[in-house]
């Protein structure tokens, strides 16, 4: 069967499943999962249908709390039910929560997992939210990429009709959420394959009627309440084993095989960092990097995190493991530890006591917390964290990522550290929340993933005051799939798409010895300079960096775009980039804007055509 790959982000690729596979979808948008809720909406509205040839119903409610009071609901008329939530939203469910997961319910909730307000609110993603639902009883699996997004979605769904047990689909909001990424599409033959009719034939039977009346939300008292609340275990036990059948499954159907923990590295290392999410990729990028020099070292992924399997977990592990480092993406105060290394600790306290351990004697464990609220988490980071294991007493319960003079947690790495490879296109570039820019980028990375043999990625840092606000896109391209979960450090392209931001950013700090610098300028090229910061004009001679600039308010204004720059500035990074034969390029960009455009009539799309051949007029 012929592959079909897009570009499509985290966001998307959940909400591609979870349509194609419920009836009834219950939204309430919250930062960062809205657009799962928002495609799946747009997709109902044109009448796009699920696998079983009905378009399912969307109903936006008042809350997040209504959202999951309907999916409650729907699950009890036998309805197969989701819902998107993040951060205040997921605990706003909660409640919910335990009365789906004690009456058995197979449910999947799709999270872009996002810090939960303490000393501050804050839109941006660490587990914070998830963790603070781990007790409700729903299992949680975790996806690291866009990808994995698509496929552990149905690998969820699977499982959840055969566990009855429901489950939290969980990647890290804005890493992953807002990812843009070459994606393998399932296709709906490969969905059904995952999908047992008889087990959506049980849920139906299990639904509420008055042709098979049973009794639920009881009151129970002391002599039944406890023996009741022990009746579940069996179902929590046989978890792991169904997501991993589901799991082999997905793998005989698309060729994609993920385990529930997922070791990458050497076969005898030493050290072992153990995460779950976004953080992996980037961990794993390190270990094959320093495997390459010759170090012993790997990298423990967890999927399934609730139930937690120890035996699983114990028979991923190498047996040579001396050192373990756990890195949580949340931070729990006054614990003895954060979740995963709790749970860590006592399976090897378990293992070695029932002798299912690898090893005769516990490895030494230390705990640490990275990324919270989307703090960057790039391979300095986790060579750093591999350091700190080598060393004859690493500190546990540290922080890396940050430089804490306060309760002086963190540790120590070398920013200066970077694996990037000299074949993969780096490019950043600068702009105002709703100029265009983004989206811009967006087409660009389709472009060249969806329509040339090259792997494309892009990340976009948003301001959390939105619309008006900087934005900065990271985007890569190269040869290989590309799993680096960070920002770009070290850029060969950056376009500076408002000229005030000279002043304000330091925006040429990124780019390398003979980059490209676009920028978008009221002056000319032989007026320009005088007009530059002397820091900037330093930083273009040092560097010898080739230099562009173009006056893209202008063309647009002639070409009756408004002030709409993203074709014209998407336009220039063709031309001098080198990425495409400029002249595929244009033909490509010119395809692109009758896809986007073609909808608002040929005058649109013929004005967005005069700017491009404009802009190569005036760069």
């Amino acid at each position: 069967m012929a592959r079909e790959y897009v570009m499509l982000d985290g966001n998307e690729a959940a909400a591609y499943v979870a349509h194609k596979t419920n009836e009834v979808i219950a939204i309430y948008p919250i930062t960062p999962s809205s657009g799962m809720g928002e495609f799946a909406d747009e997709w109902s509205a044109k009448g796009i249908k699920n696998i079983w040839g009905t378009v399912p119903l969307v109903v936006e409610m008042q809350s997040e709390g209504g959202a999951a009071g309907a999916v409650h609901g729907a699950l009890q008329t036998g309805s197969l039910t989701t819902t998107f939530t993040a951060s205040q939203g997921l605990l706003l469910m909660i409640p919910n929560m335990y009365k789906i997961a004690g009456e058995l319910t197979s449910t999947v909730f799709h999270i872009a997992a996002r810090s939960l307000a303490a000393q501050a609110l804050s839109i941006f993603g660490d587990q914070s939210d998830v963790m603070a639902a781990r007790s409700t009883g729903w299992a949680q699996l975790f996806s690291n990429s866009p990808q994995e997004v698509m496929d552990l979605a149905l690998i969820a769904q699977a499982a959840t009709l055969e566990a009855r047990v429901p489950f939290l689909h969980i990647f890290d909001g804005f890493r992953t959420s807002h990812e843009v990424n070459k994606v393998e599409m399932l296709a709906d033959d490969e969905i059904r394959a995952m999908i047992d009719e008889e087990l959506i034939y049980a849920h139906r039977r299990r639904a509420l009627s008055p042709d098979r009346p049973v009794v639920r939300g009881t009151a129970q008292n002391p002599d039944v309440y406890f023996q009741a609340r022990e009746t579940v275990n069996p179902f929590y036990q046989a978890v792991p084993g169904i997501v991993q059948k589901a799991m082999d499954r997905f793998a005989s159907v698309t060729g994609r095989q993920y385990r529930l923990f997922e070791y990458v590295g050497a076969p005898d290392a030493e050290r072992v960092i153990i995460l779950m999410g976004s953080g992996a990729e980037a961990v794993e990028e390190t270990v094959n990097y320093l495997m390459a020099q010759g170090e012993k070292v790997g990298v423990l992924k967890v999927r399934l995190f609730r139930p937690f399997s120890v035996e699983h977990f114990l028979g991923a592990l190498p047996a040579s493991t001396r050192v373990l480092a756990v890195l949580d993406r949340t931070k729990e105060p006054g614990s003895a530890g954060e979740p995963l290394y709790m749970d860590v600790l006592t399976a090897l306290s378990e293992g070695l006591a029932d002798g299912i351990a690898p090893f005769s004697a516990s490895p030494r464990v230390i705990g640490g917390r990275y990324g919270l609220s989307s703090k960057e988490f790039n391979p300095a980071m986790v060579k750093g964290v591999f350091d700190e294991m080598a060393k004859p007493r690493p500190k546990n319960h540290f922080t890396v990522g940050i430089v804490d003079d306060v309760s002086n947690t963190s540790i120590d790495y070398d920013p200066a550290f970077d694996l990037e490879p000299s074949d993969v296109v780096r490019a950043m570039f600068w702009g105002l929340g709703a100029d265009g820019t983004v989206g811009a980028n967006k087409n660009s990375i389709k472009i060249i993933g969806e329509e040339t043999d090259n792997y494309a990625q892009g990340y976009f840092v948003y301001d959390s005051k939105k619309s008006g606000a900087r934005t900065i896109s990271h985007l890569r391209f190269g040869p290989r799939p590309i799993h680096s979960t960070y920002q770009i450090s070290k850029a060969n392209f950056v376009a500076v798409h408002q000229f005030g931001f000279l002043e304000r950013y330091a925006v040429l700090d990124a780019l390398e010895p003979g980059g490209t610098f676009l920028l978008n300028s009221p002056y000319g090229p032989d007026e320009v300079w005088d007009h530059l910061p002397r820091t900037i004009q330093e930083q273009l001679i040092a560097r010898n960096i080739r230099f562009y600039v173009i006056d893209a308010l202008s063309v647009a204004r002639d070409t009756g775009m408004g002030v709409r720059i993203n074709t014209i500035m998407q336009t220039c990074f063709f031309a001098i980039s080198g990425v495409l034969p400029r002249d595929e390029a244009i033909d490509r960009i010119k395809g692109a804007i009758r896809k986007t455009y073609g909808k608002r009539g040929e005058v649109v799309v013929l004005k967005n055509f005069e700017a491009v051949d404009q802009t190569l007029a005036h760069l």
